[in-house]
């Protein structure tokens, strides 16, 4: 099982600027690179500064020219936000910067918030349909002259430029959850990356039994990759409630996700509260004690051991995703000793 990174500039106040949360970005990126990572990924996120990234590629162009070895991952690009000349146009280019490391991730979407700004009208839980139209449509793009007449876009005979350096395509991922979702991303030749969110070790196993059924039923299709993301923090041996402060962060982190989600407050200048704990009363997997078993907190020794699990799973690649309301030094130390302390373990 290999390592990623998963990583935005993440800002919960005004204390710091926009340039120094991207300056410990690329820090971190660096980190894992010299740690041995294979990946870093980057997503797509508009207008809410607690997952800055309006596109993933300017900054995986700079990563790319600051790194040599470690890929680049677009983690995801939203797919209802972009006409599949401009998704392939832009993938292929990154491809090209890095010398063929990037690696092309989609998804459907998620927050109405973003939909209501970005595509007026349209719903996000019909983003699925904006998906299926684009995979088919870069990988044709990417190949030579197509013309599209789909049900959400249409254009006469285009292509690709630049094409990309990796042949026939550069690896493509699909964020999935439902059994429709893993079916339509093996079948089209897509490795498959599966957030548990607050749920355990019993989720990312009923995430992986799905996978495996795609696979079983497209026998025709090169067996393709699954990788989970996690929140990951590792705290010192010496510290016994050091995965408190975590957990209470990462806490935060959900309760933000769920008033974005929600859509329900207006944003003020790019923030928004997080719910309010009495919201989550009933909610026992938002609690501290709830998300020390189910995130990837602990010792090195805890994490070696739980990772060990998803290794005898099956998961192809484990990503650290380091989003979670602490301060950057807390990330870059918890980042450390990972690689040191736990890395190691799977070499």
């Amino acid at each position: 099982m290999r390592f990623s990174l998963f990583a935005h500039m993440e800002r919960w106040d005004e204390q710091t600027t926009h340039r120094e949360q991207f300056e410990n970005l690329a820090e971190l990126a660096l980190m894992a690179e010299a740690g041995g990572f294979g990946t870093v990924w980057v997503g797509e996120h508009h207008a809410m500064e607690y997952t800055i990234s309006p596109n993933p590629y300017p900054v995986l162009s700079y990563l790319a020219a600051k790194t040599s070895t470690i890929r680049l991952g677009a983690g995801t690009l939203i797919a209802p936000f972009w006409n599949p000349i401009r998704a392939a146009g832009e993938s292929a280019l990154l491809d090209v910067i890095s010398n063929g490391r990037a690696e092309v991730g989609l998804a459907r979407g998620a927050y109405q918030v973003e939909f209501d700004r970005m595509v007026p009208g349209t719903k996000a839980t019909d983003g699925g349909t904006h998906l299926r139209e684009l995979v088919p449509a870069v990988r044709a793009l990417w190949q030579g002259d197509y013309a599209h007449d789909g049900e959400i876009w249409q254009f006469p005979t285009a292509t690709s430029v630049p094409k990309p350096v990796q042949q026939p395509t550069p690896p493509m991922w699909v964020a999935a959850r439902d059994p429709a979702s893993h079916d339509f991303a093996v079948e089209q030749g897509c490795n498959v990356m599966v957030t548990p969110l607050m749920k355990g070790y019993e989720e990312v196993a009923a995430l992986k039994e799905k996978f495996d059924t795609a696979v079983a039923n497209h026998p025709e299709v090169a067996e393709p990759e699954i990788m989970v993301l996690r929140h990951t923090y590792v705290h010192s041996p010496d510290e016994p409630e050091g995965w408190r402060p975590a957990a209470e962060a990462i806490s935060k982190f959900y309760r933000t996700f769920d008033a974005w989600f929600g859509n329900k407050a207006v944003p003020a200048n790019g923030f928004l509260e997080p719910s309010p704990k009495s919201k989550f009363a009933d909610r026992p997997e938002f609690e501290p004690e709830s998300l020390h078993r189910t995130a990837m907190i602990g010792t090195p020794a805890e994490v070696i051991t739980r990772l060990k699990e998803y290794e005898a799973l099956g998961i192809d690649e484990f990503s650290f995703w380091t989003d979670n309301s602490m301060s950057h030094e807390d990330k870059r130390a918890s980042l450390k000793r990972f690689i040191d302390e736990v890395v190691p373990a799977f070499q």
